[in-house]
């Protein structure tokens, strides 16, 4: 059954890899599985049709015959499941990264993705400058706790998983801000993700999206 996965028409970063459908595009890759996109604008994602599968109205949905699920930590553990290739065939070597899964979307996603809202969307409030370096110091605290479990290590846990990859990729939101060049095992970790040839074929389908026309 042919894979489809929407992602945005026009993507609010850019082409940059940010948007949430190169998680899922990435594993797919990682999994060596074919894959359909189907793009949806901001107007599509509240109809009916979108919100029957995303009931929050966001991107990426993911749809193989009968299944159809939403949130990339969901879909991402679905297809390590279902495939080789980022899930260890050692039990506990698996759990622990499943564990790594949470631990990048529920401990550091939140206050990477609270430094983004303060930057953007309260950017000019009049407290906001005052609150910046308070989101900044939550963002390095959870980065301090992460920089030490890694270490010299080339992955949180032996070999590249599906807990690497999302936490790669929320890793990748904190380029821009400059906070990540302050650990210099943090920014060589996301680099050899970034390295890896799945992320790469997924980071440029992302991009051609969102590429100008040069027509």
């Amino acid at each position: 059954m042919t894979i489809t996965i929407t992602a945005f028409e026009r993507s609010p970063d850019g082409g940059k890899g940010l948007a949430r459908d190169t998680r899922v595009r990435w594993a797919l890759e990682e999994v060596g599985q074919p894959y359909e996109v189907r793009l949806v604008s901001f107007a599509a994602m509240k109809a009916p049709d979108h919100l029957a599968i995303h009931p929050f109205g966001q991107i990426p949905t993911y749809q193989e015959g009968s299944l159809s699920l939403f949130e990339t930590g969901s879909i991402v553990l679905h297809l390590a499941e279902q495939h080789a290739g980022l899930l260890p065939k050692d039990r506990d070597a698996r759990a622990r990264a499943i564990t790594w899964m949470f631990v990048a979307l529920n401990t550091v996603e939140p206050p990477v993705l609270e430094l983004a809202t303060a930057k953007i969307l309260e950017a000019g409030k009049s407290w906001s400058e005052a609150r910046l370096p308070l989101v900044k110091d939550r963002v390095r605290a959870r980065l301090d706790q992460l920089s030490a479990r890694l270490g010299v290590a080339d992955w949180l846990d032996d070999a590249f998983s599906a807990g690497d990859l999302l936490m790669v990729s929320v890793l990748l939101r904190l380029r821009m801000s400059g906070i990540l060049d302050e650990y210099q095992n943090l920014a060589a970790y996301v680099a050899r993700g970034e390295a890896r040839p799945a992320y790469i074929r997924a980071f440029a389908a992302q991009f051609a999206i969102n590429a100008p026309s040069t027509s």
